[in-house]
């Protein structure tokens, strides 16, 4: 294995890399060994022997399409009337404040004790509209409803049962998904979710491990918040903060895993991204503002605090294994020898099996028993989803580190339940997402490295880049679509038509289009890696052949066929040119190695001066080796291949701004047509 060059540093990064994400699987599977199912019946939930106070806090923003729902299945609750106060904590700026002060009215007719709470700025965002309810909070315990939950009628009697012990700070419940089969993409995040919750928060629960409250979806002791500190405004994740803090105060919690509270999962891939973005991010500022404390909390169990660390940090793993993607190709065009043995590959997708999908679906099994098969076509969906998520999420980790601050930016959602039921025509459809070019370079990207991969000898690796190529195919090319804006209810409904049949139109070409240029700016890749890199690959090969060889008609041979893969002449180091990367005076080098072989030819083999010879012509071969390594890298940044580059990038753009300026005219002609 060659020891120079930068080779053998992205080797160092790439197995450091390779085993820290290794351990955050391992701990994975750790959790999934301590997550046990209940064997026979669960205990019967026994009768509250009294009502305790319950404020059940809403918070929304702009949530016009499931307003409505949410506070219908708040007030159809089975519990008196009387020790219920419901506070719809509204920050919307839109036609949500009318409709809501509707309902409220409504209801409150009815006999409820509901309020319409608002506020004069959104400060803190959901954090701080939670707090401000607290102000004015009646109740002993408080129940937490995300504007996409639907609460069955029996969640109160059900949960408060659970806190007979007076140190049980929280207890939270399994995430629903109302459309789960609404999409390949509503599959992969409901799978997601389920092994989130019947994996990772049932083993910590199960084992008095530190658990994240969720959001949503549970109660909180009111004096657990207060004694904890309440809610605080300075990160994206509100719900992990307060959590942490509390348990940190001695405060106990528990995960039901029996009890389902049904939501609505993201229909459009903005929005799961957006989603995913302040989950990953949150989690980081987070560590950053809790993670010493828990560590050094003499409270915390030693299990917990490395549970905390992990849980805390887990988010680091997706540019890891960004950088993971980048490096492994590079190294595979350097012709570095990875592994030794030829079984390595075989050995190196195996493990890569029996960590990842392989290892996943072993849990599957475990979790669904029966039902096992149908979560197993979701996560083969889930594989594509999570790796092309790693962008986005990456762009969050790093944001976080920096110390970048960021709205609150809520996901939105559009009532959305079956199968065929389209959004897209609806208010609060997101644009496009900045990082969808970044997913677009690591498409191409990812498509080069297969066929480096193939045609450097080393295509048993081409399967293990192809899945996350796919990834970021299938994220970007949702991200386009699902950003294009449909047809929207008009007063004249034939105007409305016309609009929209050219908006499909252009649709139909842009997108197809988009993805026809992608798939050449990957084929103009390959043919410069082919015609340009992968011959010096080859010649790196012969002259380690020659640098080996026995005799000087096989140096001679070696020396001779990776000089006619070798530019004549020619410096691909055009900031700071040196002799040693110049191909003329390579060539130079490689005809005096071939003469002096040919001399070498007649002289008596086993000698002295022979033996001497021999080992002069190999240090030659190596510093030939060495030139030529140092070479390569700057033909990938030639300025051709910046300014190919640049101009490919300029053509992304360029479509993108096109799309934006119709996706204007187009909102421009819906209104007109409104207004006519």
């Amino acid at each position: 294995m060659v020891m120079y060059g930068p080779g053998p540093f992205l080797y160092v990064v790439f197995i450091i890399v390779s085993w820290i994400i290794m351990l955050y699987t391992l701990n994975f599977y750790y959790l999934a060994y301590h997550s046990k199912n209940r064997k026979g019946p669960r205990q019967k939930q026994q009768p509250l022997a009294t009502f305790p106070a319950v404020t059940i806090q809403l918070p929304l923003y702009n949530e016009k399409y499931v307003a409505r729902r949410l506070i219908s299945a708040v007030c159809a609750i089975d519990y008196p009337k009387e020790k219920m106060q419901i506070q719809v904590l509204d920050d919307s700026d839109d036609d949500t404040v009318d409709l809501i002060r509707s309902i409220v009215d409504e209801y409150r007719f009815k006999g409820f004790d509901i309020v319409h709470v608002r506020r004069t700025d959104r400060r803190g965002y959901k954090a701080g509209a939670l707090k401000e309810g607290m102000k004015s909070a009646t109740g002993e315990f408080i129940a937490i409803f995300d504007a996409d939950f639907i609460p069955p009628a029996n969640f109160l009697k059900h949960l408060l049962g659970h806190f007979d012990n007076p140190k049980m700070g929280f207890v939270q419940c399994k995430w629903g998904h109302v459309n789960e089969d609404y999409s390949t993409m509503t599959w992969a995040q409901a799978v997601s979710l389920d092994i989130h919750f019947l994996v990772e928060q049932r083993a910590k629960s199960q084992n008095q491990i530190i658990l994240n409250f969720n959001g949503t979806a549970g109660i909180w002791r009111k004096s657990c918040i207060e004694d904890a500190g309440g809610w605080h405004i300075g990160t994206l994740v509100e719900d992990m903060d307060l959590s942490y803090r509390a348990q940190m105060r001695g405060w106990k919690c528990k995960f039901l895993d029996d009890f389902v509270v049904d939501a609505e999962l993201p229909v459009q891939m903005n929005a799961a991204k957006r989603q995913q973005f302040r989950w990953a991010k949150g989690s980081i500022q987070v560590a950053q503002k809790l993670l010493f404390d828990v560590m050094v909390n003499r409270k915390v169990t030693p299990e917990s605090k490395m549970q905390a660390m992990v849980h805390m940090t887990r988010h680091v793993v997706n540019p890891l294994f960004l950088a993971q993607f980048l490096i492994f190709p590079m190294l595979l065009a350097m012709d570095f020898t990875l592994y030794q043995g030829d079984w390595a590959p075989l050995a190196v997708g195996a493990v890569y099996i029996a960590l990842g999908p392989g290892g996943y679906l072993a849990v599957i099994n475990k979790v669904w028993q029966k039902e096992w098969k149908g979560k197993a076509k979701q996560f083969f969906f889930l594989n594509f989803f999570a790796a092309g998520m790693t962008v986005n999420n990456s762009v969050a980790v790093f944001d976080a580190m920096f110390g970048r601050k960021n709205e609150f930016l809520r996901t939105p959602k559009f009532g959305i339940v079956h199968r065929g039921q389209d959004w897209r025509g609806k208010e609060y459809v997101l644009p496009f997402t900045r990082t969808t070019l970044l997913e677009i370079f690591f498409a191409v990207y990812g498509v080069i490295s297969i066929f480096i991969a193939i045609f450097s000898g080393n295509g048993a690796y081409a399967p293990l880049m192809a899945v996350p190529t796919i990834g970021f195919i299938y994220v970007a090319y949702l991200t386009i679509a699902h950003s294009q804006f449909g047809k929207r209810k008009g007063r004249r409904k034939s105007a409305t038509v016309v609009v929209q049949h050219k908006k499909t139109a252009g649709q139909k070409i842009l997108l197809p289009g988009t993805l026809a240029f992608l798939l050449i700016g990957a084929g103009l890749a390959y043919y410069g890696y082919f015609a340009y890199i992968y011959p010096l690959n080859e010649a790196l090969g012969l002259l380690s052949r020659a640098e080996t060889a026995q005799t000087p008609q096989q140096l001679a041979e070696y020396a001779g066929l990776a000089q006619k893969l070798i530019p004549e002449k020619g410096n691909p180091v055009w900031l700071f040119p040196t002799p040693r990367t110049d191909f003329a005076i390579l060539h130079m080098q490689l005809d005096t190695m071939l003469a002096r072989s040919a001399e070498l030819s007649s002289a008596e083999p086993h000698t002295e001066a022979y033996s001497m010879a021999m080992a002069d012509m190999h240090a030659s071969s190596l510093l030939v080796q060495q030139n030529l390594e140092e070479a390569i890298p700057f033909i990938y940044i030639s300025p051709t291949n910046l300014a190919i580059a640049g101009a490919w990038i300029a053509v992304i753009l360029s479509i993108f701004a096109a799309m934006k300026v119709a996706s204007a005219k187009h909102k421009r002609e819906e209104a007109a047509t409104v207004h006519t």
